[in-house]
């Protein structure tokens, strides 16, 4: 397949045009690594490859522009790049070839999610709900979750602000729930409600 024309379109982008009058969207860099240039014939195997690497190459730039404004896991990063449009066999090449050169860290990410819940004053529950929502695999729960430093004074906080008579069942019962859908186990709850002399053992 012989190429005729090879234009710039933006800075690093360009559009390759085939005899056949197909135009693909490429790179500078994709361009520069296989020797491209108007005139050059691709054979079957020449051609895949430079569609693939195209592919591959503008999977990347976007995958680095979502990575630009946060931090992401490795599975949402490749949904994100699937919702897009991009091909998910490219998107997980995509985002195997930036871990494997660190620009993405599940672990060190899920840690950030499980400081930054833990310091708004979730429990556990809604951690894992969170890690698991951002694509975070289970077997890093457990191991996020014991490293993130227990702080009674979040619940306690929280339980000073709605508690105000100890001894009103139906209020205990309603601050109980509450925290249980901020994610803490039944044991925290009851815990730390017996800090504040209260109890949620049913009569």
């Amino acid at each position: 397949m012989l190429i005729t024309a090879i234009k710039q379109t933006s800075p690093g982008r360009l559009t390759v045009t085939l005899e056949d009058e197909r135009e693909i969207k490429t790179t500078l860099g994709v361009v520069t690594d296989l020797r491209l240039f108007s005139g050059r014939e691709l054979d079957e195997g020449g051609l895949e490859e430079f569609e693939r690497e195209s592919r591959r190459a503008l999977t990347r730039e976007k995958a680095l522009e979502y990575l630009s404004r946060r931090a992401m896991s490795r599975k949402e990063l490749e949904k994100k790049l699937t919702d897009k449009g991009y091909d998910e066999e490219d998107a997980a090449y995509c985002a195997a070839w930036l871990a494997e050169r660190g620009l993405i860290d599940d672990a060190g990410y899920a840690a950030a999610v499980a400081r930054h819940y833990s310091a708004k004053g979730y429990g556990p529950g809604r951690i894992r709900s969170e890690l698991s929502r951002r694509g975070i695999g289970r077997d890093m729960w457990d191991e996020v979750l014991d490293a993130a430093p227990r702080d009674d004074s979040k619940i306690d906080k929280f339980i000073s602000s709605r508690l105000t008579d100890p001894e009103d069942r139906d209020q205990v019962r309603k601050v109980s729930a509450a925290l249980f859908r901020r994610g803490y186990s039944w044991d925290d709850i009851r815990e730390a409600l017996n800090r504040f002399s209260a109890d949620i053992t049913e009569d």
